[in-house]
């Protein structure tokens, strides 16, 4: 998109791009399209204009890193708000403006719940917004107190305990800011760029796509959906609503995550394989393939993710929900998982379907015969001419003994001696 104006600067071009929402790590790929293109093109300088209640730190980092390195020049133009990582990022531009009533600072670095995060992380944070307001030639002082709550800032409102957060008269006092201008067209007038090409470059599709997968509350919901909608797809006939659920959740994390750079097409086919090995896990024997299947699936999800904790809890909330699906699949429902009816044989041959395993030689009971060999207590026997194998009750009966059969069990032929009976 070109907005024309008049004035200074003639065929120079600058780039204006937004800097909203959420910062996540989606964001880099975004941000770094538009550092390339400007450099591509020759562009004179850059506008980010700021409006964000900050983010993820260590997209933060990378998107900073991605700024300062430039040798395009870089303008932040904070249109209402730059609070913790989107402070952090301001910091890393050549120069800031801001507009009237917007903010920047309290850039306090938290964990997932909200909660302080700890000394190892605090040090770093701390150095980072030192080191940012120093490579600009800023007073540090005032960075470290946005993240600091024990740098005693009173004048600025920020006492011992409390978070620095800049209006825009006190960051132009401290020097943070270059001045306070009420639009963007201002802003080209103050810069002199008035009469520049302006060319404004958003968000493709893709690129928003992958923002909202790698936000670090969308990315525990994909992969509890993926691993919810393949179990219940197991306790389903054929392949239905369940199974594209979870296929369609996972193939989005994966793409959102190739999207913004932090996966590589060899993550993806670590994943593939990890499927095709617990698939073939059902059809062979030992277990092998399904315990490397599932850690060539578990190792796939790490690869794609740069913070290994925070993709470790993800994947943890997945494990216990599909576990928590089964239980409820099998108590509650009184389901099973249809894949095995395939795989076991369930089928039975009962009397009563008519499937008869042994004979029963009922007929025997009660005839007489003799012992063609010891019984001790089994051994051979003659009834009518028929050799029989049978056993005694227990006791030893002598060769040539007269013997009567007692029962019948199947092929279990029991006899007893008879006394005192001619042969």
């Amino acid at each position: 998109m070109v907005i024309p104006f008049k004035g200074e600067a003639k065929n120079e071009v600058i780039y204006v791009v937004p800097i909203t929402e959420t910062v996540e790590k989606g964001m880099y790929a975004f941000l770094n399209r538009a550092v390339q293109t400007a450099e591509e093109e020759n562009a004179s300088a850059i506008i980010f204009e700021v409006d964000t209640p900050g983010g993820a730190v260590d997209a933060a980092g990378k998107i900073g890193k991605l700024l300062s390195s430039t040798k395009v020049k870089t303008v932040a133009f904070i249109n209402k708000q730059a609070l913790s990582a989107g402070a952090y990022i301001s910091l890393n531009t050549d120069e800031i403006y801001m507009t009237p009533g917007s903010t920047i600072g309290s850039a306090a670095i938290i964990d997932g719940e909200g909660n302080t995060a700890g000394k190892k992380a605090e040090s770093y944070w701390f150095a980072a917004m030192e080191e940012a307001a120093k490579q600009k030639g800023r007073d540090t002082i005032y960075a470290l107190a946005m993240a600091d709550e024990s740098i005693d800032l009173s004048k600025y409102n920020a006492p011992r305990g409390s978070l620095l957060t800049l209006g825009s008269e006190a960051a132009y006092e401290v020097g943070y800011s270059k001045g306070t201008v009420n639009n963007l067209e201002d802003l080209l007038e103050k810069l002199e760029y008035s009469g520049a090409e302006i060319r404004t470059l958003d968000e493709s599709f893709a690129e928003k796509i992958a923002r909202f997968v790698t936000h670090p509350v969308i990315i525990p919901i994909l992969l509890s959906i993926g691993s919810l909608g393949l179990v219940l797809e197991l306790y389903s006939p054929g392949f239905g609503v369940p199974g594209f659920m979870g296929l369609a959740a996972l193939l989005l994390f994966f793409y959102g995550h190739l999207v913004a750079g932090l996966a590589g097409y060899e993550t993806i086919i670590l994943f593939v394989i990890g499927i095709g090995l617990i698939i073939a896990e059902f059809f062979l024997p030992g277990g092998i393939a399904g315990i490397l299947g599932l850690a060539a699936i578990i190792g796939s999800l790490f690869l794609a993710s740069d913070n290994i904790v925070h993709m470790g809890i993800s994947i943890l909330i997945a494990i216990s929900i599909s576990i928590l699906a089964s239980i409820l699949m099998i108590k509650v429902f009184g389901k099973k998982m249809k894949i095995f009816k395939k795989l076991i044989l369930t089928d039975s041959t009962k009397t009563e379907q008519g499937y008869v395993s042994n004979k029963s030689r009922l007929e025997l009971i009660g005839l007489d015969g003799y012992a063609l060999t010891a019984l001790r207590p089994s051994g051979t026997i003659v009834i009518e001419d028929e050799r029989i194998d049978a056993v005694s009750e227990g006791a030893f009966i002598m060769k040539d003994a007269r013997v009567r059969v007692v029962k019948a069990e199947g092929s279990r032929i029991v006899v007893r001696e008879i006394q005192k009976l001619d042969k």
